[in-house]
């Protein structure tokens, strides 16, 4: 074996002094060191403790009030589960021609409004036809199934809308209520003001946002929670709001999927959202938190837990922007 000479050692070990001053004084490094700061500082915009979204107004602003519907739209019942048919109606100035409503329409300038659906969001074909109305809105996936075709057969129009929601969807459905009801450029005028709130929201979102895993819990008692999903829409408004949906993420393939705790863990939400009458269901949101399912995931540990009325929450309809707004505030400190 050859032994280097001292010269050449010490060639050597200048050189690599070079190397290592450099590299001090520049402040690179040829593979980044994951101290876990960049995690930390990933999820350091989102709020802790239980926090309750709501809207700016309680109640349905008309974007142009006092609007004299179409021929054939004197008298209007409109009817969803979401409440979403009732609330376009409302934003586009007609509510005075509203004379009947479902459960879900709760908002305050509907509440003189007598219902015309039964629990479980059925449509009571004898109380529609006892408003005398001169067209019926629906989805297409009313029930019970022969309602809708007792309110035709007594000669009244019915006009059938897609019951699928989606932050997307929302203005091609105000087009469709507002041409079903003869006020085109009310719609337009709904959709310019919808649109600009959405993307007033989405502003609102930190970039970046940290991309949290939120799950939407639908709660009814301590023996139903159902984890939404693919297709529930709380996926596309987790996605508006600069997050992961929980369900989608754990592999749910229906909208959504009743789950126990050990599941629950698995999906390990950062963030849940809940609807406030889910929580009064079992006691409050303290009792929310309590439960199995929350407790031991990332956002029962951290009591990550926004509430939001049923009635707003998924609605989709032409409030979308301030709900999308009012999680956000909720999500994000």
């Amino acid at each position: 074996m050859t032994t280097p000479s001292r010269s050449a050692a010490s060639v050597t070990a200048v050189w690599v002094l070079v190397l290592v001053a450099g590299l001090l004084l520049s402040g690179c490094t040829t593979e980044p060191i994951d101290t876990g700061a960049t995690a930390a500082a990933a999820h350091a915009t989102l709020r802790s403790g239980p926090t309750t979204a709501t809207l700016p107004n309680p109640d349905v602003v008309p974007v142009s009030p006092g609007l004299t519907p179409g021929a054939g739209a004197e008298r209007i019942v409109a009817l969803d589960r979401n409440g979403t048919l009732g609330s376009i109606v409302f934003a586009l100035g007609l509510g005075p021609h509203v004379v009947g409503r479902d459960r879900s329409t709760t908002f305050p300038s509907a509440s003189p409004l007598p219902y015309v659906t039964d629990t479980g969001h059925a449509i009571n074909p004898e109380r529609v036809l006892a408003q005398n109305p001169t067209i019926v809105l629906v989805t297409d996936d009313a029930t019970p199934a022969g309602a809708v075709d007792q309110i035709r057969a007594a000669g009244i129009r019915v006009a059938v809308f897609t019951g699928q929601r989606s932050i997307a969807g929302t203005p091609d459905l105000i087009r469709g209520v507002a041409d079903a009801l003869g006020v085109p450029a009310a719609g337009e005028a709904l959709v310019a003001r919808t649109e600009k709130q959405i993307d007033d929201a989405r502003r609102s979102v930190p970039k970046p946002s940290g991309d949290p895993t939120i799950g939407f819990l639908y709660i009814r008692g301590e023996h139903l929670i159902l984890l939404a999903g693919p297709r529930s829409g709380a996926d596309d408004l987790i996605a508006a709001l600069g997050g992961t949906d929980a369900g989608t993420e754990a592999g749910l393939t229906s909208p959504f999927t009743q789950v126990s705790a050990e599941s629950m863990i698995r999906a390990d939400p950062e963030v849940i959202l809940v609807m406030t009458q889910g929580a009064e269901s079992v006691g409050g949101m303290e009792k929310v938190l309590a439960l199995p399912a929350v407790a031991d995931t990332s956002a029962g540990r951290n009591r990550r837990i926004v509430e939001m009325d049923e009635t707003q929450i998924l609605m989709f309809g032409p409030d979308t922007g301030l709900v999308l707004g009012a999680l956000a505030k909720a999500i994000y400190a």
